[in-house]
This record gives C-alpha cells, sequence and structure tokens, in this order.
C-alpha cells in the first residue's frame, strides 16, 4: 500500500470514528428531553413549613440544591406506597453516584399514626437515605395542596382499621426549590431516574 492509500484510508477510518461518535454521543445530547410525566411550570417555590424527622424539626427548603423527589404516603398503605417505594430505590440504584444528589421524602398523610420514629424505619428500610416526615394537619395540607395531592380518610377492615386514599403520584422539586414534574404511579424506575437525571444536569 503506498503512502498514499494509506492517508486516505487514515482519513476514511477518522471521518468514520467521527461520524459514529457523533451518532452515539453529541446526537442524543441535541434531542428534547422526553419526560414521564406532566411538566410543571411552577413560580412558587415549596414553602417553607416545618416538618418533623425522626432527627428533628425539617423543612423541605433544607434541600435545595438536591432535587428533591416528593411522595405522600403513609405507613400502613397495603399496595401503592410499599410499591412506589420500592420503585424510587430501583431509580437511585439506576442513577448510581449520581442520587448523592437527590433527597427522596415521603410525607406522610397519616399524622394520627405515622409517628417520625416509624416513618424513619418504614422509609430507611427501602433505601437508607430515604427521609420520612410529618406534621399537623394544617402543615401537611399546605404542602399538599401546592403540590395538587390530596387525601382523606376510608374506612378499613377490623384488623387494619382506617386506610387514607391519596393521590399516588411522584413530584420532583429542582434545586431551586420549585416544582417541575408530577409523575403517574405507572411510571419506570428507569424513566424516573432519567427524569431526575435531566434535572441534576
Amino acid at each position: 500500500m503506498t503512502d498514499t492509500w494509506r492517508r486516505v484510508a487514515y482519513v476514511v477510518a477518522v471521518a468514520l470514528l467521527g461520524a459514529v461518535l457523533a451518532w452515539f454521543v453529541v446526537l442524543p445530547r441535541l434531542r428534547p428531553h422526553i419526560f414521564g410525566g406532566a411538566v410543571i411550570q411552577s413560580n412558587q417555590r415549596i414553602p417553607r413549613t416545618e416538618l418533623r424527622s425522626a432527627d428533628g424539626p425539617v423543612r423541605l427548603t433544607d434541600f435545595e440544591g438536591k432535587v428533591v423527589v416528593l411522595y405522600f404516603g403513609y405507613t400502613y398503605c397495603p399496595d401503592v406506597c410499599p410499591a412506589t417505594l420500592s420503585k424510587l430505590a430501583d431509580s437511585m440504584e439506576i442513577l448510581g453516584s449520581k442520587a448523592d444528589g437527590v433527597q427522596v421524602v415521603m410525607v406522610s398523610v397519616d399524622p394520627e399514626r405515622d409517628t417520625p420514629e416509624l416513618l424513619e424505619e418504614y422509609v430507611t428500610h427501602f433505601y437508607p437515605d430515604f427521609i420520612g416526615l410529618t406534621g399537623d394537619d394544617s402543615a401537611i395540607n399546605q404542602i399538599a395542596t401546592l403540590c395538587g395531592v390530596v387525601y382523606q380518610k376510608a374506612e378499613g377492615s377490623a384488623a387494619s382499621g382506617y386506610t387514607i386514599d391519596h393521590t399516588s403520584t411522584v413530584l420532583l422539586v429542582d434545586k431551586e426549590g420549585y416544582l417541575k414534574l408530577v409523575l403517574p404511579f405507572e411510571g419506570s424506575a428507569e424513566q424516573i431516574a432519567s427524569d431526575i437525571a435531566y434535572f441534576l444536569g
């Protein structure tokens, strides 16, 4: 092979490598992100309402600088809550080291039974860095209303006592404290992780 053909082969090889890199690295970044839920353009930050964790008072604004994954549920929930928290734990595993920039918070809609200590035991069963918060009815209502979450007591069995009917969506709050995304219960762990990664930047 002559030097000329070697140069031509080299140029072709470099061009092909560049095309491959563009296809797999550059182009995906140029494509718009497809969200798994409803995008919210809220102009109001999450309120500085004080809630309680097992370690003391907490405000959701304490987590500014992180992406907050917010869920409203309760420890006596028979199905939706454990399924959702399991899915969120899977999302953290998918994110790997990026999960350090995320805080998953479950706010109890059953303050009558969910003590801060019970909440901590419950949420950390799914993932050690999850936080459970409770408070009085007015504090919980203030945050739930802003997030479009509704809940009410419902009759249960004699063994389980009452249940709580509640909105089952997961909410994403950006690093500045603005509600940005509402994810349906049906969303997958992979989609949730992808959406979180988008807001992590």
